[in-house]
């Protein structure tokens, strides 16, 4: 197993990563959430945390709440990429919290050899546009990318001189062969983490990520309080299953484009890559999955369902039960998996053909940083 910001191989161990990098075990029993509670959240797909607690503690009692989550533009969208930005939605819709979203197609560049320049600039109009498209509200959402909006470099230099080059091999397996560029994008990431308490003050920010991305939350607590910050909260998720492994990461790196479920996909394409290549927990033949039943734990069909797309309690309780008994077939269930994903994709792109529609550089001007906050971002830090 690898598991570093820019890297994920093998079959992920989550109670090991959970050891390793020191984040208390997620329960949220107790937490008096928003209803209905995030299906991601109640379901255990969001398995870990930094100070969860207490920014829901922070949100109870009428304070600002801030949540940040971005993209890296190093291609089009898949279904794992754009998951992450629902997520953000339902906090920006339950809880009225700004929502923050750096592209940070620096960090692309610097890490992916081929990359050019023109490529992650084309990749970034395009992802922000699926961004987008989860439907945010402009008032309460800024979207930076990185190499357009110059004013965060300022304040990435404040922030690296407080940290060393030890600290960031240790956290992000940095070596001497890295380019510099790479060395010193943990600082602008960093900065991405501050920018809601940069712009409206100290206050809780959460930051809803995939456990690999850890690092940053954990570099951004250590410096916080010495830049006069609240410490940065984490909420720290799975891996959205790679098709072919319950275990793995949906990635085009594990088998092509070919075994990723685009944003693009239509229904029938959806619904031929998950009868292809969705790994099953059900048995060789039909009468033995009679006989033995499935094992819904292991099924991909099934962990899509229980964590992104079957709402209703009482029905996953009977696909599971169905599916374990025997009653239900791998077939039957990859065919309700593939209709729900599909339903949630063609939303999605009814809502991207509608922007389309519409003036792109307005668009995206309607959440790009005002005047006065592009101002604030680089007055900061004058004291430090």
């Amino acid at each position: 197993m690898k598991v570093t910001p820019w890297e994920v191989e093998g079959e992920v161990d989550y109670e090991r990563l959970l050891r390793e990098f020191g984040a208390a075990p997620l329960d949220i029993r107790g937490m008096e959430l928003p209803k209905p509670v995030l299906l991601p959240l109640r379901r255990g797909y969001f398995y870990a945390h930094r100070d969860f607690d207490k920014f829901v503690e922070d949100w109870r009692e009428g304070k600002r709440v801030s949540i940040v989550t971005g993209r890296g533009p190093s291609g089009p969208m898949h279904l794992g990429h754009i998951l992450p930005f629902y997520t953000a939605k339902w906090f920006q819709d339950k809880m009225d919290a700004f929502v923050f979203i750096p592209i940070s197609d620096d960090e692309k560049y610097l890490v992916k050899r081929k990359l050019k320049v023109k490529d992650v600039e084309s990749f970034a109009l395009n992802n922000v546009l699926d961004i987008l498209s989860v439907g945010f509200n402009p008032e309460k959402t800024r979207i930076a990318i990185d190499m357009k909006d110059t004013e965060l470099y300022r304040p990435a230099v404040v922030v690296s001189k407080r940290v060393t080059f030890s600290t960031m091999r240790a956290l992000f397996g940095l070596t001497q062969e890295s380019n510099v560029g790479w060395v010193f994008y943990p600082a602008m990431q960093m900065v991405h983490l501050y920018i809601p308490q940069i712009l409206y003050g100290p206050h809780r920010v959460l930051v809803p990520v995939a456990i690999d991305q850890d690092p940053y939350i954990r570099v951004a607590r250590d410096v916080a309080e010495s830049i006069g910050l609240v410490k940065t909260a984490g909420l720290l998720s799975k891996f959205m299953p790679s098709l072919e492994s319950p275990s793995g990461k949906m990635s085009t790196s594990d088998g092509g484009e070919e075994k990723v479920i685009w944003l693009t996909d239509d229904r029938d394409t959806i619904r031929r890559k998950i009868m292809k290549y969705a790994f099953s927990g059900g048995q060789p033949t039909v009468e033995e999955h009679r006989k033995y039943g499935g094992r819904p734990e292991i099924d991909v069909s099934f962990l899509y369902l229980y964590y992104f797309f079957e709402e209703d309690d009482r029905k996953i309780r009977e696909i599971e039960e169905g599916y374990r008994s025997g009653e239900l077939l791998t077939g039957e269930l990859k065919d309700y998996a593939a209709k729900k994903i599909a339903d949630f994709l063609e939303a999605h792109q009814k809502r991207k053909e509608k922007l389309l529609r519409r003036d792109l550089e307005d668009v995206v001007e309607s959440f790009s940083f005002r005047e006065d906050e592009r101002r604030r971002i680089k007055e900061w830090g004058r004291e430090f």
